[in-house]
């Protein structure tokens, strides 16, 4: 073999060389984004596995074909693969679920609570983070001459590979598909989803629900003909007739509390403490009169209060929307029907108050649009007592007293008041708030910190109580948690009692989306413990108990929860003696008057 050819093939070997490290490359970057959280090789199926690897191989090949630059494209896919991969498992470690493309929306409201917790790295994000940036530093020495192409034709080949990789999405986010290649497609165990069909595929099947489709059947005549049904004579509302009935007719001031991350760890397992963080949750729980307590089972977990306040406020179910949605930034564009809306209708002055900044969830666009006349925020609170970084729930309670002493007389209040006392993280120690409840057997600061709280919470339910038996005006009285504090505070009490707080089964799951409830009132209502139900059906639940006139779609959703009294994307249950066909029968009703009301519905009804 000549000197030329020996040199000839040489050249060919190195570049087939470097052109298959080219192309094992981005399987590496896939490799090491998935090893955030988990480890890619024990759970990422077969057919998953080919389909990131597929993803990764289009989107280099896509930025290669827009800079002309081999080196250039790997470093920047190495770049944000890193990058996503250090937010998703900081998002894994505070919020239990992993990232979804909805998140984008919800950029200023993590910004506002970033502080709050603790960012100090683990060892494994360390170590993949370091291998990340070692192949970074060794492409930068790395000499690559590829083809090259005239500028107009890399446009081209970029645009055959964008088409493609669209192609190969909407491929991924077909049923059919994803069942014949075991994909796992059920959004209510995002966790799960995401370690066994990785952190890419899962992220293009979620696209898909970026948009919510019209439900089968659905027609807006129809809508309304099946929502008309239930705006019959008042005569015929139970509840109506006793309003109507009682001697002065006096619409009750109606109060609500929706407490941040308020929670009876119990609900878990047995935890032994030192003293009893929730007193007063427990004296009205064991049948206090004029009192309704129990289980509210809500859709979030360690994080996104906005869609319980979203379920309780508008009546609506998170089981027909994405897992991870806020429907907040996603789906709310104008005015909707609401709770605060209809009360408005009835005569209330209603107001929503939250002791944080206006824009956290888009808090300050939302109220408007839901029917609340008054909104006020964090400015409204300088003088409160602060608990750690965040205003104090007394003084939040203060608040509500300040607004009914100074509400026009005669004229009914609603206040929908968003606490944020025990936001978390819960693992910084602060010179104004001494944690002193412990749990026996467990040492742990996080789990101290968060019950050394809810205590605080449970007085201010008191305090609101004690003003408000007093006060001449009959007043109810809501609180409830909007969901359990993060794994961090939950995993030790979960491991007390013989379960994994990243391995849940199908049965433990729903423990860790129960919060408790209670309806009180200054004036006679039905007592009842261990009425259990669900933050949509909620609302509609505290009009009928309080004797509050009622709307056509709160008669449905008490006829609903007589059929689906627990309806959560991880829990649904069933009355006994309904059947499947009443139930799925309840369902379809249910999903064509939602959507109707969220995109169709005209004015209150």
């Amino acid at each position: 073999m000549t000197e030329g050819r020996m040199r000839t093939v040489k050249r060919y070997i190195t570049g087939g060389t470097k052109g298959a490290a080219a192309l094992f490359l981005p399987i590496l970057f896939f490799w090491l984004l998935e090893s955030y959280t988990h480890n890619p090789f024990e759970e990422v199926r077969p057919w998953a596995h080919l389909f990131n690897i597929l993803l990764f191989e289009l989107a280099a090949g896509i930025l290669f074909s827009l800079t002309g630059r081999i080196k250039a494209a790997l470093l920047a896919e190495a770049c944000a693969a890193m990058l996503f991969g250090i937010a998703n498992a900081y998002v894994v470690r505070f919020r239990t679920n992993p990232l979804v493309p909805w998140d984008l929306f919800s950029w200023r409201t993590a910004a506002n609570v970033a502080g709050t917790y603790d960012f100090t790295p683990d060892r494994r994000m360390i170590a993949v983070t370091l291998l990340f940036l070692a192949v970074m530093t060794v492409l930068l020495f790395v000499r690559i001459r590829p083809w090259r192409l005239i500028f107009w034709k890399r446009w081209i080949v970029a645009g055959l590979l964008v088409l493609a990789l669209i192609g190969f999405a909407d491929t991924l986010q077909q049923e059919s598909f994803q069942n014949r290649h075991m994909l796992y497609n059920k959004l209510f165990t995002p966790v799960y989803m995401t370690n066994v069909d990785g952190i890419a595929v899962t992220f293009v099947m979620n696209l898909a629900y970026m948009s919510i489709e019209r439900p089968e059947g659905y027609s807006e005549k129809r809508a309304m003909e099946l929502l008309g049904a239930y705006e019959g004579s008042v005569k015929e509302d139970q509840t109506q007739a006793a309003w109507e009935d009682s001697p002065d007719g006096e619409l009750p001031n109606l109060i609500v509390v929706m407490n941040e991350s308020f929670a009876d760890l119990t609900a878990l397992g047995e935890m032994g403490t030192n003293r009893d963080p929730l007193p007063t949750l427990h004296r009205l729980q064991a049948g206090a009169e004029n009192t309704v307590t129990g289980t509210l089972h809500v859709s979030v977990c360690g994080g996104n209060t906005a869609n319980t306040e979203y379920e309780f406020l508008t009546g609506n179910t998170m089981t027909f929307l994405p897992q991870g949605s806020i429907p907040y930034q996603q789906y709310l564009t104008g005015e909707q029907p609401s709770l605060a809306s209809h009360l408005a209708s009835l005569g209330y002055q209603t107001v929503a108050t939250h002791p944080y900044y206006a824009n956290g969830w888009e808090r300050d666009a939302v109220y408007p649009w839901l029917g609340f006349s008054e909104s006020l925020f964090l400015d409204a609170y300088q003088d409160a007592p602060r608990v750690r970084n965040y205003v104090s729930d007394l003084g939040c309670a203060e608040k509500i007293i300040s607004l009914y002493e100074q509400k026009k007389e005669g004229q009914p209040l609603f206040v929908f008041q968003v606490t944020m006392q025990n936001h978390g993280g819960y693992q910084d120690l602060y010179p104004n708030f001494t944690p002193d409840i412990t749990a026996d057997g467990i040492d742990n600061l996080s789990l101290e910190q968060y019950l050394s709280l809810t205590e605080l919470s449970d007085l201010s339910l008191s305090y609101l109580i004690d003003y408000f038996s007093q006060a001449e005006e009959k007043t109810v009285i809501v609180f409830f948690g909007d969901h359990q504090p993060g794994d961090t505070v939950a995993a030790p009490v979960l491991a007390k009692n013989g379960m994994r707080w990243n391995a849940l089964t199908e049965e433990e799951l729903p423990l860790r989306y129960e919060v408790p409830y209670v309806i009180w009132a200054n004036y006679e209502i039905a007592e009842e413990q261990n009425a259990d139900t669900s933050a949509n059906y909620l609302g509609a639940q505290v009009c009928a108990r309080a004797g509050i006139p009622l709307s056509g779609y709160q008669r449905f959703l008490l006829e609903e929860s007589g059929i689906l009294p627990v309806l959560t994307p991880v829990k649904q249950a069933t009355v006994q003696g309904a059947g499947e066909e009443e139930a799925a029968e309840a369902l379809a009703r249910y999903r064509i008057l939602q959507y109707y009301r969220m995109f169709d519905q005209k004015g209150e009804q």
